[in-house]
Parts: C-alpha cells; sequence; structure tokens
C-alpha cells in the first residue's frame, strides 16, 4: 500500500454502477477514464458529445502536477526543495504551499505543510521510521509551524525561504484535492458540464448524471482492521462540489500493543490519541475539503465541531460526517448539510 492510500481512505463512488446502467441524453457519449497518479488510482466519468477521449491530456497535466508536488518522485521539485537542491519553484509550487498557509492559519495550526520530518520520523513516509522519545520529538518540532515564505525576485522567478535548511515541505494533505480540482477545471474548459473525478478517494462532481438525478458517492464504514473487506456506512447525493474523506482506521501500525495513527498532530508532535476514526467533508473545492479533513482529524469531532460553528463564512464547508470508535461499536455526528445529503431521505 502506498503512502497516498494510506494518508486517505478510499471512497466507494456509487455512481459507477449507476451511470453504466444509462446512455447519455442526446448525442453524448459516456466516456470512462481511470488510470495511475500520485501513487494511487484515479477514475473520471464524463458526458461529452464529439466522444473525446480526454485520457492523454489529462495523464499529462497529472504528470505535470507530480513533478511539482510529489514526494515519490525522487526528482520533483518538492523533493529538490526540501533536499536544498533547488529554491527556485514554479507558479504551482507557491499556490499549495499560499494555500497551505492560508489553511494553517485559519485551523491554528491543525493543519501544517511542515509536518512532514514528524509524519517521516513516526514511519507514515518512504523513509524508515525512527525510535520516537520525549527529546526526538520535541527536537522534530523544532522544524514544524513557521510557514516557509515566497518571495519574488527582480527577474521575476519565485524563490521559497525556509526558516531552517532542515525543514521539509508536505503537500500530501493537499495535493489530490487540488489535483482533483485541477482536473475538474480542465473538463469545465473542454465545454463539458457532467462529469465525476475521483483521485485517490478526492472527487469532484458537476452536473448530473445522464438520467438526471444526482450523483451518489458512498462513504466507507471504518474497518476494525487495515486488511478487512470495504463496507459503505452510507451514501451521499453530490452536485457541483467536492468530497473528500480522510481516515485512520486503515493507516497505522502496532508496536508493543499500541496502535500509532497516521495523523500526526503538529503542536503536539506525535500521533493523535482520540477516538476519531474517519471525517467526510464537503465543500466547494477539493483542495480545501482535503486539508479540512486533515486538519478536522487532528481537531477530533469537538474542536471541530466548535470550528464549523465558527467559521461558516471561511471554510465553504457545505457538510460534514464524523465516525468515531465507540466501545466496540461506532458513532455518527454530523451537521446538518450532511443529513439533508444522505440518500436515504
Amino acid at each position: 500500500m502506498t503512502y497516498t492510500e494510506m494518508k486517505k481512505t478510499l471512497f466507494i463512488v456509487a455512481a459507477a454502477l449507476a451511470i453504466t446502467m444509462a446512455g447519455c441524453s442526446g448525442k453524448e457519449k459516456m466516456m470512462h477514464l481511470s488510470g495511475i497518479a500520485q501513487g494511487s488510482y484515479y477514475t473520471i466519468t464524463y458526458c461529452d458529445e464529439q466522444g473525446r477521449d480526454l485520457q492523454q491530456s489529462i495523464d499529462s497535466l497529472l504528470d505535470d502536477f507530480d513533478k511539482t508536488a510529489s514526494l515519490w518522485k525522487e526528482n520533483s521539485l518538492i523533493r529538490r526543495v526540501n533536499d536544498n537542491r533547488d529554491s527556485v519553484v514554479n507558479t504551482l509550487f507557491a499556490e499549495l504551499l499560499e494555500l497551505s498557509t492560508e489553511m494553517n492559519r485559519l485551523t491554528e495550526g491543525a493543519f501544517d505543510c511542515t509536518v512532514g520530518p514528524l509524519v517521516e520520523a513516526w514511519g507514515f513516509s518512504f523513509r524508515q521510521r525512527k525510535e520516537m522519545n520525549e527529546h526526538e520529538v520535541d527536537s522534530l518540532r523544532q522544524l514544524c509551524g513557521t510557514q516557509p515564505s515566497i518571495v519574488q525576485r527582480e527577474d521575476g522567478s519565485l524563490v521559497v525561504r525556509k526558516k531552517r535548511q532542515e525543514m521539509r515541505v508536505d503537500f500530501n494533505a493537499i495535493a489530490q484535492g487540488y489535483a482533483s480540482d485541477m482536473v475538474a477545471h480542465f473538463l469545465q474548459q473542454q465545454g463539458i458540464a457532467n462529469y465525476i473525478v475521483d483521485i485517490g478517494g478526492e472527487v469532484v462532481a458537476h452536473g448530473k448524471k445522464p438520467d438526471g438525478t444526482k450523483w451518489v458517492v458512498g462513504i466507507e464504514k471504518p474497518a476494525k482492521n487495515r486488511d478487512d473487506a470495504r463496507k459503505i456506512e452510507t451514501s451521499i447525493q453530490l452536485t457541483d462540489c467536492a468530497v473528500v474523506t480522510s481516515g485512520s482506521y486503515r493507516k497505522y501500525y502496532e508496536k508493543d500493543g499500541e496502535r500509532y495513527s497516521h495523523t500526526i498532530d503538529p503542536r503536539t508532535g506525535k500521533p493523535v490519541e482520540h477516538n476519531l476514526l474517519s471525517v467526510t467533508v464537503i465543500d466547494t473545492s477539493a483542495w480545501r475539503a482535503d486539508a479540512l479533513a486533515t486538519a478536522f482529524m487532528v481537531m477530533g469531532v469537538e474542536r471541530a465541531m466548535e470550528f464549523i460553528k465558527q467559521h461558516p463564512e471561511d471554510s465553504g464547508t457545505q457538510a460534514v460526517l464524523f465516525i468515531s470508535a465507540d466501545g466496540d461499536d461506532y458513532k455518527v455526528t454530523e451537521t446538518e448539510g450532511m443529513k439533508q445529503l444522505k440518500t436515504n431521505n
């Protein structure tokens, strides 16, 4: 299992079954694309009068994106910046950093793109896990929290400035959402109005299915163990919005009888210990849903619900669903907006 797949719980797209049972209206053709991006899968379905196969263009977009933001590509721009082999960045890198800094401010540090050294040290990256103790945690926390900045030089080039050379930037908690938005924007530019984009579980749905109904997406029920079969907890109807789930129940390791979550709290430097298993966020954009889902996993249910109430004008969040461990069972906490989107309403 890749780190990207460990990072995010996979969506079960119920729409994939529904849309194959109906053709596109009029002269439109139903197009289905699938492939690999950012160490995970992607699936895209859209209606197009011209029946265009856009896979090559989309693969090119996603490949260019990986060359900037993927920690898994050895010579990617983010790897070169982290290894201090390069400081000049492109506009995509600059925007991802700007958005990450915005979410760091908004969530009061719960979302932090500089948490990379801690993620790596706890064993949730391509690097080997360290033996962690309080001294090691405190030392690595000094490399987190202060967001790098972008400076524009006189020649127009963009340069990233880090407080310390050892700092590492990690866009993993925003990258797939941003990529889903990017592909959705590309489809819009091609005049395609009805589509659903899913990159590793970050979903953007626009318009409707050929039968005139909304797209349907399933939210996975938390598993007791990472290898348990996937089951759907509930299904929701979507149009003109994005949905992202972040979870910890398939992303952990066990040592000396203790389970360590992949969700690292940047403020403590340690894996979270609360009972929240997964968060699903529906937002106006996938990048923001992605970032908020990660931040809410750090916050826990009570603090996240307070955040939602305190920031209705800032977050763009339309609906949120939390699933928490409750003894041998699960507890579901959801906003009113989420209740209205469920297919059983």
